[in-house]
């Protein structure tokens, strides 16, 4: 569908990356994955169409539209919510004004068998098949549906765009991409400014996109769970895995040990053949084997290693001094921001050595009440640290509470106390701040390199309670690890704020979720969390699927239960009849396939049709079909297991 051909990029005499080249296909799910400063935002943009390449070209067909969101981005408007997402069908309101203006035209019109006549109602025609194809019909419905699983409620479209933060704003314009439908979408970064509950629907909803993907992410499960293709860009080149992140993580691994073994291999080889040259060089009996050897070693194709960048922040945290029993508690603790209540009268405990999770949706109070425990922000009511308490607050806007005019070393000598001064250049070493880095001022510093820095601050204070907001933002996989180890090990409380299911699996016991003011305690790690909450979401929504039943009657169970075991059988009988007529479709295609592999095996038989290229043409077409048999194959299988199982249940 989109072809990237040889492209290459250079900024200020530095190539970024040269000679990339691979294929988007159509339905593809590609995650593109590199350490920061690979390229990655760089190749989106470049396929976008928003940066040129110094090299090499970007082949888009003319019917295929491309979609880019970037990880930020200035939004001016004083629409609502609801009337700044309907931007996002300006074609579908041209194809309306179209529509419109040739009706009118045809309608006052009487020369109908002109030639002009019937090219208007052709035309009209050419645009009502658009307009269907646009969605133009329940465009207007979707914009609701992909506002509210975004995380806005209804009172929320009306309000203007411009009293909400830019991250809010930012879900907006994922709300507009995904409206459009183009047949590729380009996305860096989305979940950055999504909660677990919108990202889970998100997920779903890139699953089932009728189009390509293209994802840079941080986030390994949203990953793992969108993407069936991996594309690495490691030191100006690319490696493309058939596979997810997980999967591709342990390909990768393979290759390079099958690299390491052939480069040692031809290592050894070149190590005798060089040994053999230098001993016999001299001997005028030897001097044809001896040019025969130099010659092979000339020719000789040698194997180069791929560098394996190891750069990632690595430390552990101090131990925690010893504290009583209870860490922190409050009681009916509330806050306001003016008329807005957001916590009301919440009661927390927090003891020693646990680790707890805050999850729940954007604005129901996470951040709030961590500032709070955190001593930044007034409330009502009683919040008390336990004794010997000792607090670790990372902020979520981490860049406010650094002073821009600081140096990276003086950022953290102003705090540092006691013998832990003299490491303080081996501290900073360790997240990546070393040789003239630690003389930058904060305000030049990149995101990532503030968000380094505020955790390097938390090492030199010995504390036993850990508050974290969003501490992996800005993180690549391999340091989210290590952030995640080292907490792992800590042995004070912690509290960590994230949407991160994949950093919070494992790290904490309990969670705590926030919402309508008030908090709900589970305990577990967050995917027990995540599918407990899913169980008591359709517990709810079965109990008034019964309630409105009983308003009109009380049928028995048995006759329920007759009623449901019917209502599933059909459900079977009708997808077991799609799986059939799929995998009919599969098995003549794949007949076609191999009928047509057969003649491009045999060139000198086929010639003219191969010289033509309908054979090619064919053969694409064949292979896109036989690809979107098997997605359909597979989610009518999908469909057909919950069924069943949802019977057996019944």
């Amino acid at each position: 569908m989109i072809s990237i051909s040889n492209i290459g990029i250079r900024f200020s005499g530095y190539t970024l990356f040269e000679h990339i080249n691979f294929l988007i296909n159509a339905n593809d799910r590609i995650g593109l994955v590199g350490k920061n400063g690979a390229g990655k935002t760089t190749i989106l943009k470049i396929i976008a169409g928003l940066l040129p390449p110094d090299s090499g070209e970007v082949v888009i067909p003319s019917t295929v539209s491309v979609g880019y969101l970037p990880q930020e981005m200035q939004i001016v408007s004083n629409k609502s919510i609801y009337e700044e997402a309907l931007t996002a069908f300006v074609e579908i309101r041209e194809i309306e004004k179209r529509i419109k203006d040739l009706t009118y035209e045809i309608s006052n019109r009487t020369d109908y068998e002109s030639k002009s006549y019937l090219k208007l109602v052709d035309n009209l025609s050419h645009e009502n098949e658009k307009y269907q194809i646009h969605g133009g019909v329940g465009a207007q419905a979707d914009v609701e549906k992909v506002l509210k699983g975004l995380g806005f409620s209804q009172s929320d479209l009306s309000r203007p765009i411009n009293e909400f933060s830019n991250g809010w704003q930012m879900r907006v314009e994922i709300a507009k991409i995904l409206l459009r439908r183009p047949p590729c979408l380009l996305l860096d970064e989305p979940t950055n400014h999504l909660d677990i509950e919108s990202i889970e629907w998100l997920e779903y909803y890139l699953v089932n996109y009728p189009g390509a993907i293209i994802l840079v992410s941080h986030d390994r499960a949203f990953l793992d769970n969108v993407t069936k293709r991996t594309v690495e860009i490691t030191q100006g080149r690319i490696y493309d895995y058939k596979a997810s992140y997980s999967n591709y993580v342990n390909l990768r691994a393979e290759r390079l040990d099958q690299q390491t073994a052939t480069f040692n291999n031809q290592q050894k080889q070149i190590q005798q053949v060089e040994r053999f040259i230098e001993r016999f060089r001299y001997k005028n009996t030897k001097s044809k084997q001896v040019q025969s050897k130099i010659k092979m070693l000339d020719k000789m194709d040698k194997v180069s290693m791929d560098e394996i960048d190891q750069t990632t922040i690595h430390f552990k945290f101090p131990p925690a001094p010893s504290a009583g029993k209870i860490v922190v508690e409050s009681h009916r603790v509330s806050k306001r921001y003016g008329q807005k209540l957001v916590l009301d009268k919440i009661d927390f405990l927090a003891l020693k050595g646990e680790k707890i999770a805050f999850v729940g949706k954007n604005g129901e109070g996470k951040t709030t009440f961590s500032k709070i425990i955190a001593g930044s922000l007034n409330h009502e009511g009683d919040l008390k640290l336990g004794y010997n308490v000792n607090i670790g607050y990372y902020a979520q806007n981490q860049w406010e509470m650094l002073n821009p005019n600081l140096t990276v070393f003086e950022t953290v000598d102003e705090i540092a106390k006691g013998d832990i001064r003299i490491h303080l250049k081996s501290i900073l070493g360790s997240f990546l701040f070393s040789g003239e880095d630690i003389d930058k001022k904060v305000k030049v510093l990149s995101g990532g390199e503030r968000s380094r820095l505020s955790l390097a601050k938390l090492l030199l204070t010995p504390v036993n309670l850990l508050v974290l907001d969003e501490p992996t933002n800005h993180l690549d996989m391999r340091s989210k690890d290590i952030l995640k180890n080292a907490l792992i090990m800590y042995q004070g409380a912690l509290i960590v704020v994230s949407h991160d299911r994949d950093f919070l699996q494992g790290l904490t016991t309990k969670v705590i979720e926030f919402k309508n003011q008030t908090l709900k305690e589970h305990l577990g790690d967050i995917y027990q969390f995540l599918d407990k909450r899913k169980l008591d979401t359709l517990s709810e929504l079965e109990s008034k699927k019964s309630k409105t039943k009983q308003v009109h009657q009380l049928p028995s169970d048995n006759k329920l239960k007759y009623t449901q075991k019917k209502q599933f059988d059909k459900k079977i009988r009708k997808l077991k009849n799609l799986i059939n007529k799929c995998e009919l479709q599969i098995e003549s295609l794949e007949g076609k396939i191999a009928a047509l592999d057969k003649k491009l095996a045999a060139p000198e038989q086929y010639q003219k049709e191969i010289s033509s290229g309908n054979l090619y043409i064919a053969y694409d077409e064949l292979k896109k079909k036989l690809e979107n048999e098997m997605q359909l194959w597979e989610n009518h299988q999908g469909e057909m297991e919950n069924v069943i199982k949802k019977s057996e249940g019944a």
